[in-house]
């Protein structure tokens, strides 16, 4: 059986699959991160040991987290929950759990989850993107991930779009992220006079009853998309692009985003499916617990 945990900044989700793919067992925990690195890391081991007790067997481990791993040293960088940065974590999971562990970026175990038994399964090639609270993606290939040499692959939210654009965390301005993110769209309706505190989906519905400015935030954010993502295309050439995080749900990125994409994209009949996510929340989850041995 595989176990899969998902730690996020509210909150650590572990899963137990079977060898099918079925779904067991799942827990939920609050992330303890007023506690800070080590409450974090007992946390993480006490939720795998529960689940993997409950299995009355032996279990993988796999472990999803924002971020990018340092992988030839086993620490976390550029994570949203800052205190487990520079931390040795993969070898403090190991000893705590006594087993090796496996550790990726939730984007890329999102994309594992969509190729193995998702949206984008029987597919060659999938790219997986992450449109949320920031923006990533990952590259995988008959159900393997390709990391790159260092780490980094699919990280398509920090090339630059614009170079005028917003400043982001990454020291740069303008990335995609800046754009395609959802803080991204929602200040971006903000700087064209849009009301502060409107939420992406509010956004989004105000634009389909007729509010002039919601509608200009919207078609930006479809040609941003267009251009971004063609990018990623014309590079990568994969078989099927999964999109998933809140923004995943505007169903106008199908429509007129891909038309948007088709416009950049080096060849006359583009034909690439961009489809909706199958497992929704739940992808990064299943994703991390699939990292060992995906079907």
């Amino acid at each position: 059986m595989q176990i899969g945990i998902d730690v996020g900044g509210t909150k650590i989700e572990g899963v137990l699959l079977d060898s099918t793919g079925t779904e067991i067992l799942r827990k939920r925990i609050p992330t303890p991160k007023s506690r800070g690195y080590s409450a974090i890391i007992s946390e993480i081991a006490t939720l795998a040991k529960d689940l993997e007790n409950s299995s009355g067997t032996k279990c993988t481990v796999g472990i999803g987290t924002p971020g990018t791993m340092l992988m030839s040293e086993g620490i976390l960088k550029n994570s949203n929950t800052t205190c487990l940065i520079n931390q040795p974590i993969v070898a403090d999971l190991e000893q705590r759990l006594g087993k090796p562990i496996m550790i990726e970026n939730d984007a890329n175990c999102f994309t594992i989850s969509e190729s193995v038994d998702g949206a984008g399964r029987g597919f060659e090639t999938v790219f997986g993107v992450i449109m949320g609270t920031g923006v990533g993606g990952g590259l995988v290939h008959q159900n393997r991930l390709l990391p790159g040499r260092l780490h980094i692959a699919g990280e398509w939210g920090h090339n630059i779009l614009e170079t005028d654009g917003p400043p982001c965390y990454c020291g740069n301005n303008g990335c995609v992220e800046t754009f395609l993110s959802g803080p991204g769209f929602e200040n971006d309706y903000v700087a064209r006079g849009g009301i502060p505190g409107t939420s992406a989906s509010v956004i989004v519905n105000l634009a389909a009853h007729g509010d002039q400015t919601a509608e200009e935030a919207v078609q930006a954010l479809l040609k941003r998309f267009g251009s971004a993502l063609a990018t990623v295309i014309n590079i990568f050439d994969p078989h099927v692009i999964v999109l998933g995080g809140g923004l995943s749900k505007i169903e106008r990125l199908y429509t007129e985003g891909r038309t948007e994409v088709a416009k950049h994209v080096f060849w006359h009949d583009f034909d690439t499916p961009i489809l909706r996510n199958k497992h929704g929340d739940s992808a990064g989850v299943r994703g991390a617990a699939q990292l060992w041995s995906p079907n």
